[in-house]
């Protein structure tokens, strides 16, 4: 099946799958359905131990958990972990050296960088950048949500807002759930567009300047909370400026620790 950057359709779905390459249901044999459902087994594995390097973080030059600490942690066997490891060999993500292990080279896809920012060398600077676009964007996209949001789709953020919620209570990492949230108001717009573009700015945020994870949360619950509600009551005005505030706190984290950064450089 061919890539596309949809991302709602499975909260972040950036890569690109292969082709199931089958000729046809009635000439398959039960041996070909078992080796199309181990495939596919394997390529959800693959995402989860991507997200798991995203959301450890496992910087470029760490080490991968071993074949037998992968399959504990995501309830597979050791066949299908070394097969979804050379799916993101393939990618560019690992790269096994034998009698080491297996090791993070990368963490963007060879074929996912829509905006070319794997390259930024000031992660705060680039961080910095990315909130102001979303500060621009990411308010009026909210106002048109308010406006033009089907129940079904508000229905769909409030689901979002408390899988972020479940998450947060839980200490577990969230960042996929936050992008399907924003993604969800996107979609609420009914403008295209938006819908598209938000999820390609939100991941890269998530890919390359997680910088505000975990340092946000009672401020993350509040102010998702404000725009759904906002949303559904067909309130543009309070929609817009709740995800402004949302935005703020993003900026303003991300200034106080370029100021951390700042100041401690210049006592070293």
């Amino acid at each position: 099946k061919e890539w596309d950057n949809r991302i709602h359709e499975k909260s972040i779905h950036l890569r690109r799958f292969g082709n199931c390459g089958y000729q046809g249901t009635e000439e398959m044999k039960m041996g070909g359905f078992s080796n199309i459902k181990s495939k596919l087994l394997a390529e959800q594995v693959q995402e989860q131990i991507y997200h798991y390097i995203l959301e450890t973080p496992l910087e470029p030059g760490s080490k991968l958990p071993n074949e037998f600490e992968l399959g504990e942690k995501f309830d597979v066997g050791r066949s299908t972990i070394r097969e979804a490891v050379k799916l993101l060999v393939s990618q560019g993500i690992l790269e096994v050296r034998r009698g080491s292990g297996t090791y993070v080279v990368n963490t963007t896809p060879s074929d996912l960088d829509p905006l070319g920012l794997s390259g930024a060398e000031d992660k705060m600077a680039l961080a910095l950048d990315l909130v102001n676009v979303r500060l621009i964007l990411e308010p009026g996209i909210a106002e048109m949500a308010a406006l033009n949001a089907t129940e079904e789709a508000i229905l769909e953020l409030r689901c979002c807002c408390e899988r972020v919620e479940e998450r947060i209570a839980s200490g577990d990492m969230y960042i996929q759930d936050d992008i399907a949230f924003h993604t969800s108001v996107a979609r609420c717009s009914g403008n295209k567009v938006v819908e598209q573009l938000i999820p390609i700015i939100d991941t890269a945020v998530m890919m390359f300047v997680n910088v505000t994870h975990q340092r946000l949360t009672k401020e993350t619950v509040m102010t998702h909370r404000a725009i759904v509600d906002a949303i559904s009551d067909r309130d543009p005005i309070g929609a817009k400026t709740a995800m402004m505030m949302h935005m703020t706190y993003n900026r303003n984290m991300i200034l106080k620790l370029i100021r951390e950064e700042k100041e401690k450089n210049h006592k070293e």
